[in-house]
Parts: C-alpha cells; structure tokens; sequence
C-alpha cells in the first residue's frame, strides 16, 4: 500500500487541510480553495481523499498481539455524561501496572488511537482510551462524521470525561502512578490535567492547546510538550506559556519537531513524518518511565 507524505503536497494544500480538520472551514469551502491544485484528473475531492486518514497504515501493534490483552470497559463519569466507553489495552500478565490516559484528537476514538493504547501496552503500561463521542453513540467509523458530532458535544462535560478517566485509573488496585498523552484537542486535554491534578505522574501534550498562563502555578505535574514547527495556531501562545514555566520552576521539556506539520504523530495520514513521530515517541516513554515507574 503506497504512503504518500507531506512532501507530495504544497505546504499551503496540507494548511488547507489543517483549517478543514479542525472545523475552521467546511468541506465545500477545501474543495473550493482547493482547486486550484487539482490537475489533470486529479480534482479538488481526489485531493481531499489523499489526505483523509487511512487507517490500513497505522496500525502497529495488532490486537492480537500475546503481549496485551484490549477489551471495552466503561467507567463512572458523574460530572460528565454519566458514563464513558473507553479501550482499555493492559499488558499481558498480572499487574499493577503504571497507567496512561491516551486521549484523542478533535474526532473520537479512532483506530490511530485505539493503536497508541496497544503501543503503551506494549511497552509495560495499562492504557485507557477513552471515546468522548460515547454521548453522541461512539465514534462513528469516520473522522469526518466524528469531527461533526464531537464539535456538538457540550466541551465542560466532554473535559470533564476525560477528567473521569483519570480519577478512575488513579482509584485502581491495579494502577500505580498514572500519566496522560494526548494529541491535538487530546493535548489540551493534557494541559488541563496537569493543572487540576497535581498527583498526575507525568503528562505528554503533542500539539496541544496550552492552559491559561494565570494556571501555571498550579501546575506539579512534569510536562513533556511534543510541538510541530509547521503549526502556528498552537506555537503562536508558547513562548509566553514557556516564560510562565521557567518563572515558576516548572518541571517540563519542549520540543520542536523541524519542517513537521500538525498531526505528525498519526501515522494513518500524509502529515505523518515518520522520523519525528519515532523519536518523539521515544521522548515519551522515556518521559513515562521516569515519572511514572
């Protein structure tokens, strides 16, 4: 199956898409600025669907894998909707376990995620990933259809889910210390969690929209931020978010992924730079191994 990369499209093309993906512009309005890169054949929705997803190419631990054991679980969620579905990926064998809350980007709990729990399983951890679409009935099968209903749901009972399932793995027998990583919305996800729980272990935002300046102080959690340097929504408050930590003496790393794009972790899209998402998931477990076992 052929992987096509950021380098097959014009860097404003990928920032189109970007605006698309997080809700910033409608689908007719890609197609429309979008053609004037189609060529030949290759029409405005040609391109679109070269950017989807494809989730055949990002699967890297399968879950047949002897080295894990995935199930469905739900949990409590009584500041939220009450109840959530998650993907619950344990290694094999009997715990406790560190613990990591793997939370998704701005669409649901799709197969790219469901392959990150895998992947911390398969490392030692017991991974929850949550599905904040489980209001709205799960994620729909789609991105694009997820992207729609996740933008419907109310955000305080959507945060305060994830929020759950933080509190839930942090009340397991099974459980020792517990960190977080998540991606894009996930990443702000991330941020808000190292500012209401100072017992988190550690927390990996990558791409992620920063907590408030006026929150620094709260934070005890050490941070491992995971930016692109092609993403100027997310980078553009940094600095000051930056300054705010080195003023406090806050426990954190940062690093910039050179002449990546948004999303550069997802291996199921041409954003993908496969060079970076490997170190970067290095850094990460590197991050967890230190705080959290």
């Amino acid at each position: 199956m052929t992987r096509m990369s950021a380098k097959d499209f014009p860097q404003e093309l990928l920032e189109l898409y970007d605006f698309y993906a997080h809700g910033r512009i409608s689908k007719r309005q890609f197609l429309d600025r979008a053609g004037k890169f189609a060529v030949g054949s290759v029409t405005a929705l040609a391109l679109l669907n070269m950017l989807r997803p494809n989730y055949a190419l990002a699967q890297q631990v399968n879950f047949n894998d002897p080295d894990i054991v995935p199930e469905y679980v739900t949990y409590p969620s009584p500041e939220g909707h009450g109840e959530v579905r998650a993907y619950q990926v344990a290694p094999a064998g009997d715990g406790p376990w560190p613990a990591v809350l793997v939370i998704h980007e701005n669409r649901g709990l799709n197969p790219y995620i469901e392959d990150v729990a895998r992947r911390l399983a398969k490392a030692g951890y017991l991974a929850l990933a949550p599905d904040g679409l489980t209001s709205k009935g799960g994620y729909p099968g789609n991105d694009e259809e997820g992207r729609a209903l996740q933008a419907e749901v109310d955000p305080t009972l959507l945060m305060n889910d994830f929020f759950a399932g933080a509190e839930h793995l942090m009340g397991r027998d099974d459980a020792t210390r517990v960190g977080a990583v998540g991606f894009c919305y996930g990443g702000g996800v991330c941020n808000a969690l190292a500012v209401a729980y100072p017992e988190l272990g550690a927390s990996v935002p990558f791409y992620g929209r920063q907590a408030p300046v006026a929150d620094v102080p709260k934070i005890q959690v050490p941070l491992l931020f995971q930016f692109a340097e092609i993403d100027e929504n997310v980078n553009a408050t940094w600095p000051a978010y930056e300054a705010a930590l080195q003023a406090e003496g806050k426990t954190y790393e940062a690093h910039v992924y050179p002449g990546t794009n948004h999303g550069f972790h997802n291996d199921s899209t041409p954003r993908y730079d496969p060079e970076a998402a490997d170190l970067a998931w290095q850094r990460t477990l590197d991050w967890f191994a230190r705080y959290l076992t």
